[in-house]
């Protein structure tokens, strides 16, 4: 048995959990999220606890098992409190700016790059070299934290770039001059 896919997932009051076949819905103060499960496992709803359970013991249904169920918790999550990733832009000159829901990052380059934000995901700037991406899809949030963190991801010998928040990065020793004899 999985033992992520075996533990319950508790329900907030405020969410509400439909579930239609394999299509489960989650609705929450923050907002709505649909998703369409695998065929071989299945979500039960016991009160307020839902249950992941395996229809067979194939290799696919034991693999899907913890991952539907950890896919489920972060919805029910998301609803109900959100996400947030917070990247921290180090360089000198470096810095990030919202103009609507695009963020324009000056990091290096002869131009400003511009990083469109997905319907429902939001971003702010916080002293100019701090970015806060908030939605209630975990998978969307973590995905633009990605992209614009490989815009400029950070070199190992400045430590200049783009970074998660206590993110850390290994630095190297640069090149050593010294007379030759």
């Amino acid at each position: 048995m999985s033992r992520i896919g075996k533990l319950l997932i508790p329900i907030p009051a405020k969410v509400s959990v439909s579930i239609d076949g394999q299509s489960i819905k989650v609705q929450g103060p923050k907002g709505n999220l649909a998703r369409i499960l695998p065929e071989k496992v299945s979500v039960e709803q016991e009160g307020e606890i839902l249950r992941v359970i395996r229809k067979d013991e194939s290799r696919t249904a034991r693999e899907r098992h913890g991952l539907v169920r950890t896919l489920v918790a972060n919805m029910i999550e998301g609803v109900s409190t959100g996400f947030t990733k917070r990247l921290d832009i180090q360089g000198v000159g470096y810095r990030a700016q919202t103009q609507g829901s695009t963020l324009v990052l000056n990091v290096g380059y002869s131009k400003p790059v511009e990083v469109a934000m997905p319907e429902g995901i939001q971003v702010a700037v916080d002293k100019n070299t701090e970015v806060i991406i908030t939605g209630i899809d975990k998978e969307i949030v973590g995905n633009i934290a990605a992209k614009i963190r490989a815009v400029r991801p950070p070199e190992p010998y400045k430590g200049k770039g783009i970074r998660y928040l206590g993110e850390f990065v290994r630095r190297k020793a640069g090149k050593t001059s010294g007379k030759k004899k």
